[in-house]
């Protein structure tokens, strides 16, 4: 017998794909990782650097754009998931079939993430083809590892923004929460830890960084998916020059595994206090 958590995630998946918003996204991801695999290829070869291209550094270059996409497709897939219903009603008559609120939320959360996940993958393996024809190689452990670490990726993200539409009855509110998340923690959190730290050294910048700002640049998911690529793939990166910022630290913490801790985090919490919110709320 199919769980009653899968038919609301089938069901949730077939409406989540017909977003006109979700397919433009994903043309524009499509178009743009065309461009930047193009130019990662060619452009060195036009400045005489030809041997310093890879595989695995045309993998690593995706990497920023991948985290891009994936956090801009949450956001429009995933921000009316739980508020949207509730907001209209359409989620008393969901919940008078014979479904728990559990199985609900457990269904967004895995209906929206696999919307993402399909798109991303089918927007990865045309811009890793395209690389692979250009470069004339292709190398399957990390094509492989890539592609499965950003879908793990998109399922954090759609974690994250299903969580949040779950604590309101609001679309607005929800988009809100979302857009308000995206600009903290993915477009503005680069001077949150630089700020800490001059707060905490008497309002002055000390001339060695305490190794607990390590731990602080890894809190945005971006961040954290980016340096748990890096401990996935440590030869590929060297390879490819990729480096986070573990460098620059003595604490035993500071590896790029901290990326995988991170992304637990953005998987539990938000789902915790989303499932809360959504179980104790009166609809």
């Amino acid at each position: 017998m199919t769980a009653r958590w899968a038919a609301v995630a089938r069901k949730d998946f077939q409406d989540a794909v017909q977003s006109r918003a979700l397919w433009a996204l994903l043309a524009a991801f499509v178009l743009f990782s065309l461009l930047t695999t193009y130019a990662y290829v060619e452009l060195p070869e036009a400045f005489g650097a030809a041997g310093d291209v890879s595989f695995g550094g045309l993998v690593f270059f995706l990497a920023g754009i991948t985290s891009l996409f994936v956090a801009l497709a949450a956001i429009v897939v995933c921000y009316k998931s739980v508020a949207g219903e509730r907001e209209l009603g359409s989620i008393k008559l969901l919940l008078a079939l014979p479904v728990t609120r559990r199985d609900v939320f457990l269904g967004k959360v895995i209906g929206r993430a696999a919307v993402i996940a399909a798109t991303l993958g089918v927007g990865l393996l045309i811009g890793l083809g395209f690389g692979s024809l250009l470069l004339g190689t292709v190398e399957i452990v990390p094509l492989v590892t890539f592609v499965l670490a950003a879908v793990v990726f998109a399922g954090v993200y759609a974690a994250i923004v299903v969580g949040l539409s779950a604590t309101t009855s609001s679309t607005s509110r929800a988009t809100t929460l979302a857009l308000g998340f995206f600009v903290v923690f993915e477009l503005a959190w680069d001077v949150v830890p630089l700020a800490l730290v001059y707060v905490a050294n008497g309002f002055s910048l000390p001339q060695q960084m305490p190794d607990w700002m390590f731990i602080a640049t890894q809190i945005p998911p971006s961040a954290a998916y980016f340096s748990a690529l890096v401990a996935l793939l440590p030869g590929v990166a060297d390879e490819a020059n990729a480096q986070t910022q573990a460098a620059g630290f003595d604490a035993a913490y500071a590896t790029p595994t901290v990326g995988f801790v991170v992304l637990a985090f953005w998987v539990v919490v938000p789902l915790a206090i989303g499932y809360y919110r959504f179980d104790g709320t009166d609809l």
